[in-house]
């Protein structure tokens, strides 16, 4: 089969750890090319451990699993980084380079997973700026932006590679209701052109007004919205 028909995330059998303690038992579940998936569950639940074993932050020590062609179950801390460059991670708290500026924190990812050419280095921190709406926002600190545009510069940064999946950690817990709504919008815009979207949230509202396929973590186990009946309930 060709690889561009497979899924870009497959998990099957997988136990997901927090620690030494088993927190997700018998993980099965794919992400199509082009989906939309929203990730939920309660704190500690296993989500954030979860998306962590996805781009190999944590070992995945039982079961098999695969991201963009990768093999996570045996994939050699020398190939990380190369996961890394086919896969966007989006976190809640930003992580950006306080003592840069917006495009030294982009040119030092493009830097740091192999491009080299000054000219294409400037010419796709415009793009990638340009999709998220910031390219006047260049030269500006971060400390000089607003929460949104911070993280808008988080998507940018996520997107510099072109990634095939998008894994997104509460990317709006952080932020007021009206600027949640802007760039949970351009996740949108994001996966109409083609980029997967795995993101977890707390979000009431998203689930309510988009209806995206739901993975849950709940008492140990991950269920699909696909094959069972996943109540929002009133806290997740």
């Amino acid at each position: 089969m060709d690889f561009s028909t497979q899924p870009v995330l497959q998990m099957t059998g997988a136990t997901i750890f927090q620690g030494e303690s088993p927190v997700l038992n018998e993980v099965n579940f794919a992400v199509e090319k082009h989906e939309f998936v929203f990730l939920i569950g309660r704190t500690g639940s296993g989500k954030s451990s979860l998306l962590k074993t996805l781009y190999a932050d944590l070992p995945l020590r039982t079961g098999l699993g695969e991201v963009v062609g990768f093999h996570l179950q045996k994939i050699k801390n020398a190939e990380i980084p190369y996961l890394r460059r086919k896969i966007g991670i989006i976190f809640q708290d930003f992580q950006l380079f306080y003592d840069r500026s917006v495009s030294e924190n982009l040119s030092f990812v493009l830097r740091a997973t192999g491009w080299t050419d000054i000219a294409k280095i400037k010419e796709r921190i415009s793009e990638v700026l340009i999709q998220v709406g910031l390219i006047d926002s260049l030269l500006k600190m971060p400390h000089q932006l607003s929460g949104g545009e911070q993280q808008r510069v988080v998507i940018a940064r996520a997107l510099l590679n072109e990634p095939s999946i998008l894994l997104a950690d509460e990317p709006t817990g952080n932020l007021d209701p009206d600027v949640a709504d802007e760039i949970f919008k351009l996740f949108q815009d994001i996966n109409k052109k083609g980029t997967a979207i795995l993101m977890a949230t707390h979000n009431h509202e998203l689930l309510r007004k988009f209806p995206y396929r739901v993975l849950k973590c709940e008492k140990g186990k991950l269920l699909d919205s696909q094959l069972h009946d996943v109540s929002l309930g009133s806290s997740f």
